[in-house]
């Protein structure tokens, strides 16, 4: 920038252009003052085009070029004075105080055509008088001047004005000859004025810089004719379009004058909009910004060089970048290295990640309104925000046919989404130097190691407020009206604005969220139902009528639930727990388990089928090759040695043998082992702590008379099963906590090839781990509790000290309802309040320590700066979060028709949670690209065939309906009510005298038997104790109904995947309808590419394709 600055010293500064071009016009403006478009200490630097036509950076230190011009001619009018020439005047200006006050008011009189043309003219001889002195000293020092023709080695317009370099300064008998040969020019040029014309270079322009100047500066003033209208637009034209607004809104007036005498920094502080998206010169959009803090700890030095060697290799790459100091920022300790990508780069990077771009309007209509549109009036968004552009027809970019395609603003060609993922493609590639002979490259690495803080692309403005001109269209506050507000939550979501934003790979999340929660609805209204109709009929059921009825249920004596501390107890005591068992364990459990075993076969069919329209809808039906080649992890490719071909693309790629990552694999496989096994042993310490803690609630309730009111609906089961749940949620969350970090870390050593193979790796070890940790509670209380206890006199025991747990009475799926209302209700309000209150109160904090300098901007990339990071992993914990509930609404339905219902409200609220906090409380995410949602969906396939398996065990194991069915066809005896004495006949009998010495209550009781749940012959029996017949046929029963239940179910399941298609008619058509018009439209572009440079006339060339078509017709007979 040093050396920029020195040669904009080069152009003739304003004194020295005025005096040479006739003075009669111009005298005014020489007599005004230092120069046109100077400001301050921080003042804008005017600097002619170079001959390259690019623009002279001027350094961040020095003055500007017409500045240094003008000193130099005042140094020059000295000694003229002093070798008596002239006479040096008072005020430099010739005349005494007097007359230079009357000669400013006589000239503020001039009409404001004069002062317009003052400017142009002045502005036409700086720019040819520039060209002409810089070229000839350029060609001098490289001899290259042929008489008074320059011949230059390179023509100017093949290198830019920002390659041009300066090389030394010139002495003062240069200047002198120089002046010379300008005056004469000038006068040659006043006269033809032609010649102007043709040397017109491109116009001048004013560049801002943060650093301070000298102070000599703050006494310059502006010329009052550029006070005039015509002048500020003219400078506004050159490189500043808001300083017109800026001065009208300061109240500047035409004759008054100017004073920049203010640091540039504040101005631009001052001037530049809070929302600007733009470099300083508000033209080149920002793309991409880096931050960093430069401390002073002990690899400061190393993470500079790091950074420099970064910076100065983006740049090699094309990019373009612009660094804000510290001071200017909020904290006044952060760095912001804003990045922008050309044009060349857009379109160089565009081809090599095979970007599709649009090449002609679509001519296929948008599907047409069913009638059921009509009624869905009220959720639907307006068209505009719904279709936010409209279709084309794509293809993969290219470079080299960019007449092909629609580009109406090289600007806005390429939207947002397309530009980050550039950059971030660039900045993950990008090397910072060798360490330990090894190349490291990627911003990833820079941010491990804090050398970066952030990297992130910006928002298009405020989410509160739509932007304002010249920021392009805020679609970010345009989502928040129509998708992050809670009052929304009954609109459909603006998912191609969604994918626009930020990319394919968050917009088809959305998209699976949004139609999940649509088939919910069906399954949620069923589920209510199937509860209303427990509802209705619980006070109808004979089974709770029985165990409430003090001469039935009130008469039963039940053997003691613990050893030596319980005590017998009386059936009707559990009254209120039979009634709420029978709101979820009833004749419609059946009817719903098959019900969801069909639903989810629906659910996936038409998931596929939405997915395939996605595909087609944006652009993605291609895309799988495309991912495999283009999608290799930057860490993969640092740490492989070995290259080996492609038996595909025929090209050397990067290689890593499978010895290698064998030892990590099986790292991998014994720590996701062990962490399983961890869960399985925390369960069972649950289950210990509800073994010990069992005998206590009962005693402690026995023995407190106050609780007796307590006890009728708080029995020690339900107590024991409540506390048990709420501790298990803790220790799920602890432990997931952990893995998370965990499982991490184990991926990244594994080297996955592609980030594909990266993300499946990851999914399977937390799903497997999340399945363990938050199902294995409910597979125990399903499966296992109360399934395996014994009987009294011959308990099981668990390691020898502790009594298995028995079921209630009414069956133990009252427990496993509580279980998974427990762990279901809990874990989805937890994550919607760490989603929402986490991220907020983090930025809130962050905001707060950050704003220590109120006085300064705090400009758009430093709001995006104090936002939360969503993170590479951000999208895969929500999958993770959907396709858990996705498990407790399957697998363990049965036992809780009101589980969709529940989902359903949880994932209306999630969508809007997540939108709010993706558009107000994250930085924008790199886009990216995906045509499916990946591995999850092999993951939803295996839970939808296991959901049918658990269902059918948990109506037959858990549920009491296959007893009370074999009750009613086989053993009862009463025609009219067939369902009377069910509860006594499902209780066995057993004699006190036969307990063991060291089970039997330390009270002495006056029974003789007691009852317990199972089917065994009485005491009286001669197989006393054994499982009776009835134990049996109920055992064939739940078998058979396992069996027939499953193979309906399954061959439903095969019916609807066979009859539904995965790919809609009408979009295959559409499909093949665009593949044709692509080919066409490519076809016609590349023969009339051909036309034109073989230079045939169309009539001639088409009667010469049919001829030879002919001839190959003919040929083809003739065969």
């Amino acid at each position: 920038m040093e050396q920029a600055g020195q040669q904009g010293r080069g152009a003739a500064g304003p004194e020295e252009g005025r005096e040479a071009a006739c003075p009669e016009e111009v005298r005014e403006a020489a007599e005004q003052g230092p120069g046109d478009g100077l400001s301050g200490e921080e003042g804008a630097s005017v600097e002619p085009a170079g001959p390259g036509g690019g623009e002279m950076a001027v350094s961040e230190g020095g003055a500007p070029a017409g500045l240094a011009v003008w000193r130099r001619g005042k140094r020059r009018g000295d000694r003229d004075a002093a070798k008596g020439k002239g006479k040096l005047p008072e005020g430099r200006s010739g005349k005494d105080p007097g007359e230079h006050r009357e000669e400013w008011r006589l000239r503020d009189q001039l009409p404001s055509r004069h002062r317009d043309r003052c400017l142009e003219k002045y502005w036409e001889s700086a720019q040819e008088r520039y060209r002409v002195r810089v070229g000839k000293r350029r060609a001098k020092r490289a001899k290259q001047v042929v008489g008074d023709r320059v011949e230059w080695k390179y023509p100017p317009e093949r290198k830019a004005g920002w390659l041009w370099r300066p090389e030394t300064v010139e002495s003062e008998e240069e200047e002198k000859e120089e002046g010379k040969e300008e005056e004469e020019e000038a006068c040659r040029r006043k006269s033809s004025p032609l010649e102007v014309q043709q040397h017109q270079l491109r116009r001048p322009t004013v560049r801002f810089s943060t650093c301070l100047r000298s102070p000599r500066l703050s006494q310059l003033r502006l010329s009052c004719c550029l006070s005039g209208t015509s002048a500020i637009n003219e400078l506004a034209k050159m490189g500043d379009p808001d300083l017109l607004e800026v001065l009208a809104e300061e109240g500047e007036k035409v004759n008054k004058h100017i004073d920049y005498s203010f640091q540039m920094s504040e101005f631009q502080k001052n001037q530049q909009s809070k929302d600007s998206i733009f470099f300083r010169d508000g033209i080149r959009q920002i793309d991409f910004v880096l931050s960093y803090v430069d401390d002073v700890k002990k690899d400061s030095e190393l993470k500079a060089e790091r950074r420099k060697e970064f910076e100065t290799n983006l740049r090699k790459t094309g990019l373009e970048l612009e660094i804000e100091d510290k001071r200017d920022s909020e904290d006044g300790r952060t760095y912001f290295v804003k990045i922008h990508a050309p044009w060349e780069v857009l379109v160089t990077y565009a081809e090599v990640l095979g970007i599709k771009m649009p090449i002609k309007e679509s001519d296929i209509p948008r599907p047409k309104h069913t009638p059921i549109s009509y009624v869905l009036g009220p959720v639907r968004l307006p068209l505009s925000v719904k279709y936010p552009h409209p279709e084309y027809f794509t293809a993969q970019f290219s470079r080299h046919r960019q007449e092909l395609f629609l580009i109406e603003d090289q600007a806005t060609f390429f939207p947002s989404s397309s530009r980050n993922r550039i950059v971030y493609y660039i900045l993950s590639r990008c090397p910072f130097g060798i360490e330990d002979g090894k190349k490291r490259f990627g911003i990833e690495r820079l941010l491990n190691s804090n050398t970066y803080s952030s990297a992130y692309p910006l928002h298009d403005g405020q989410y509160w407020k739509p932007s304002e001109p010249p920021n392009p269209t805020n679609e970010r506050y345009t989502l928040h009206q129509n998708w992050a507000r809670f009052s929304y939550f009954y609109k459909e979501q603006p998912l191609d604005l969604i994918k626009n934003y930020y990319g394919e790979k968050i917009g088809i999340y959305f998209v699976f969220l949004g139609f999940y929660t649509e088939m919910l609805f069906f399954a949620a209204v069923v589920g209510l139902a199937c509860f209303i109709y427990g509802l209705l009929s619980m006070e109808h059921n004979t089974s709770s009528t029985e165990i409430c009825d003090p001469e039935i249920g009130g008469q039963m004596i039940m053997c003691p639930l613990c050893d030596q501390v319980c005590d017998y107890w009386r059936l009707n005591s559990t009254c209120l727990a039979s009634k709420f068992s029978h709101l979820f364990d009833n004749e419609s459990t059946v009817f719903f388990a098959i019900f969801m075993g069909i639903w989810v076969t629906l659910f996936l069919e038409f998931w596929k089928q939405r997915q395939a329209r996605l595909e087609y809808e944006w652009d993605l039906v291609d895309f799988e090759e495309e991912q495999q080649q283009l999608q290799l992890r930057p860490e993969f490719e640092a740490m492989c040695k070995h290259r080996k071909l492609n038996a595909v693309t025929k090209e050397m790629e990067p290689y890593m043998p499978l010895y290698t990552r064998i030892p990590w694999y099986f790292l991998s496989g014994a720590t996701v082992t062990l962490w399983m096994s961890l869960v399985v042993t925390s369960m069972v310490a649950v289950i210990v702590y509800r073994l010990s803690v069992f005998a206590t609630f009962a005693s402690f309730m026995e023995s407190d008379a106050s609780l007796k009111q307590v006890k009728s609906f708080l029995t020690p089961q339900i107590t024991t099963s409540l506390t048990g749940s709420c501790l298990n949620f803790i220790v799920i969350l602890i432990l997931n906590f952990f893995y998370e970090k965990i499982s991490a870390w184990i991926t990244k050593m594994e080297i996955p090839r592609t980030y594909q193979e990266y993300e499946s790796s990851l999914t399977l070890k937390m799903f497997l781990f999340q399945f363990v940790n938050f199902y294995s509670s409910c597979f125990y209380v399903a499966f296992f509790k109360g399934k395996f206890v014994g009987y009294p006199g011959k308990y099981t025991y668990l390691f020898n000290e502790w009594r298995s747990e028995e079921c209630d009475p009414g069956g133990c799926l009252i427990e496993l309802t509580t279980q998974l209302t427990i762990i279901m209700t809990g874990k989805q309000i937890f994550g919607n309040i760490k989603e929402a209150i986490y991220p907020l109160a983090l930025n809130w904090w962050r905001r707060r320590k950050a704003r220590t300098n109120s006085e300064k901007l705090y400009s758009r990339w430093e709001q995006d700066h104090d936002l939360e990071s969503f993170g590479p992993l951000g999208l895969f914990y929500e999958y993770l979060e959907t396709v858990t509930q996705f498990g407790f609404v399957t697998l363990f339905v049965a036992s809780f028709p009101l589980a969709p219902l529940l989902a359903l409200i949880n994932n209306i609220v999630e969508i809007r949670v997540d939108a709010w906090k993706l558009t107000t409380q994250y930085r924008r995410t790199v886009a990216s690209k995906a045509h499916s949602i990946g591995v999850w969906q092999d993951i939803l396939y295996g839970m939808a065939v296991l959901s049918v398996a658990t269902n059918a065990f948990i109506v037959a194991f858990t549920s009491d309906i296959i007893p009370r069915l074999v009750y009613y066809y086989a053993y009862s005896t009463n025609a009219t009510q067939p369902m009377t004495g069910y509860v006594n006949n499902s209780l066995s009998v057993f004699l006190i005298a036969d307990f063991p010495n060291h089970t039997a209550p330390s009270e002495k009781r006056d029974f003789i038997t007691c009852r317990y749940r199972d089917y065994r012959y009485p005491p009286d029996d001669e197989n006393k104790y054994f499982h009776n017949m009835q134990f049996w046929h109920v055992l064939a029963a739940k078998m058979t109904f396992i069996i027939v239940m499953e193979h309906v179910v399954f061959l439903v399941k095969f019916l609807l995947a066979w009859m539904i298609p995965d790919v809609p008619k009408d979009v295959v058509e559409r499909i093949k309808r665009e593949k044709l018009m692509t080919i066409k439209i490519l076809h016609d572009f590349e023969l009339n590419k051909l036309k034109e440079n073989l230079g045939i006339n169309s009539n001639e060339f088409a009667k010469h394709v049919m001829i030879e078509e002919n001839k190959a017709q003919l040929a083809k007979s003739t065969l």
